[in-house]
């Protein structure tokens, strides 16, 4: 069985690349948040620009712990255009979490988010072996709701008063999708993303392009130059 080893690893498609997060990602990641001010809204955790560089610290302190796998989304011009990550990585039971994900306006309804969830889905239950990979967010996240249901991710239940962010408890909706669904997920989300005349053999081939050769982050920085 495979090792389950978040280990560094790009994940490269047609409209995303998922790059592991470093410090130089800052300014491109303020930008982004900046699109929509996200983080005014009151039922995400999207990182205030004055709080980006302690979030993205945060982030890789708990990289270092092996409890998470934190990406920066760089979308097909190669703009930086978010975060997301792998995390609550549970070895033992083979688990883990795809959250803490957030995009620039900009790129919000387009295929980015739905092809960002196939490569890390792929890569969870392809290359390291998953049994289950979970979803989480806000009751009232209407948006973030219908996103994870589109990706045909099951309701597992709610956590009633589950967490307090400002001095008002979040009821946290929890969903999965369990290895035996992939092979439907997968069919599910290369239709949409390669189109309705796609046959079904086209889908389940669609490559998980992963390469475990990461650059260096100062090599990650030049990414930025281009914002």
């Amino acid at each position: 069985m495979t090792d389950l080893s978040f280990a560094p690893v790009v994940l490269a498609g047609r409209h995303v690349r998922l790059v592991p997060l470093a410090a130089e990602h800052a300014p491109g990641l303020i930008e982004a948040a900046l699109d929509g001010a996200l983080w005014r809204l009151w039922y995400t955790s999207v990182p205030a620009p004055d709080a980006m560089a302690a979030e993205i610290a945060r982030r890789l302190a708990l990289q270092e712990t092996g409890s998470m796998a934190p990406f920066t989304v760089f979308d097909a011009d190669g703009r930086i255009s978010g975060m997301t990550t792998f995390m609550h990585i549970d070895a033992v039971n083979r688990r883990v979490e795809i959250g803490s994900t957030w995009y620039a306006k900009r790129v919000q309804r387009t295929p980015l988010n739905t092809e960002a969830k196939f490569l890390l889905l792929g890569h969870a239950f392809e290359a390291l072996s998953c049994i289950a990979v979970e979803f989480r967010t806000h009751f009232f996240n209407q948006q973030s709701r219908r996103a994870i249901e589109r990706l045909g991710a099951k309701l597992d239940g709610v956590l009633r008063s589950h967490t307090v962010k400002d001095g008002v408890l979040r009821d946290t909706c929890v969903y999965s999708i369990v290895a035996s669904e992939w092979p439907a997920v997968r069919a599910h989300l290369g239709f949409k993303l390669v189109g309705g005349e796609a046959r079904i053999a086209d889908m389940l081939a669609m490559p998980i392009k992963a390469d475990l050769d990461v650059p260096p982050r100062r090599e990650a920085a030049k990414s930025n130059d281009i914002l």
